[in-house]
């Protein structure tokens, strides 16, 4: 007697966005299974990777981080060049730390002027990160999409607090927004209703369900991203059938586990394999659980992620 495995039957589909322009623009979604499920539906888009890139030199990085990066991290065009030359980076994120009221508190003018050379200097799909604080979030990038008009840029994080002006500036200027939610199922659905009543084409969002490293948080992050694809994929909810976008690598990076020094604590291992491997795990968890856009840092591990891609792919 032939033992056939259970299968699970479909009824939704991830809806497909085109992220970026021209030859080097990506498409992301179309699941129509779980992740890397492919004996019961398609994943026609294997997950991307944006490397990140900063505004302003890091100040907190750990040694093993900013190693890859030593002499641009002054200059986002030339650490930009250097992520698509030397490491093949297929995305870009633009983290607009400078731009924090509680740090540097650049202006509109000037963050707009440096994600304008960003995005004129590569031919690959740019995301735009802000601060989070919704009244500078709305002031740089009202300046950021009118400067880059036609770029479709990939910006946020938009939340419920500043979605209306995001939101118009992204509808006005042609930019897709990344709506993000605190870690619960319903506030990402209400999000998306709010964007799509406001006039935002569903091919203009991705998912930000905020995300977190392995021992801080992983599994309810992994828990939420689940029940959107459950609810997405077997419930049909068109609401939550969206690309999810992964800002992992800043979660990863600032923990102890990853700036701990070997010397100070021996048992934990070399302080850049370990930093290396917390990215690339966490990463790993979160497109078990439907990431199709991961953020990361440092190129081993994301090596570490594309060859691992790879045979779940062949599979």
């Amino acid at each position: 007697m032939t033992f056939e495995i259970p299968k699970t039957t479909y009824t939704g589909r991830i809806k497909e966005i085109k992220l970026g322009k021209g030859d080097k623009a990506v498409i992301v979604g179309g699941e129509s299974c779980y992740p890397f499920y492919l004996f019961e539906g398609e994943m026609p888009h294997i997950p991307k990777i944006a490397m990140e890139v900063y505004d302003s030199p890091p100040e907190e990085w750990p040694e093993a981080a900013l190693e890859p990066f030593l002499g641009v991290t002054d200059d986002p065009v030339a650490w930009a060049k250097k992520c698509i030359d030397d490491y093949g980076a297929e995305m870009l994120c633009l983290q607009l730390v400078s731009t924090d009221p509680n740090g540097l508190d650049r202006g509109a003018d000037e963050a707009a002027g440096v994600v304008k050379k960003v995005a004129d200097a590569i031919d690959v799909p740019l995301i735009v990160w802000g601060t989070a604080n919704h009244d500078k979030d709305i002031e740089v990038f009202r300046k950021v999409t009118e400067v880059c008009h036609g770029k479709n840029l990939i910006i946020g994080p938009v939340e419920e607090g500043d979605y209306k002006q995001l939101g118009a500036a992204a509808i006005g200027y042609q930019h897709t927004v990344i709506a993000s939610t605190p870690i619960d199922i319903n506030l990402a659905k209400q999000l998306n209703i709010l964007l799509s009543n406001l006039g935002v084409p569903d091919e203009l969002i991705v998912i930000d369900p905020t995300v977190s490293g392995i021992g801080y948080g992983i599994e309810y992050s992994y828990s939420v991203m689940e029940r959107m694809r459950m609810a997405a994929l077997t419930q049909q909810d068109d609401k939550l059938q969206f690309p999810i976008i992964c800002n992992i690598a800043s979660e990863v990076w600032k923990t102890k586990e990853a700036k701990t020094p070997t010397e100070e604590d021996p048992k934990m291992g070399d302080v850049k394999k370990r930093g290396i491997l917390l990215e690339a795990m966490s990463a790993m968890c979160l497109l078990l659980a439907g990431a199709d856009v991961l953020i990361m840092r440092h190129p081993e591990a994301i090596k570490l992620i594309k060859e691992t891609q790879a045979e779940l792919m062949a599979a």
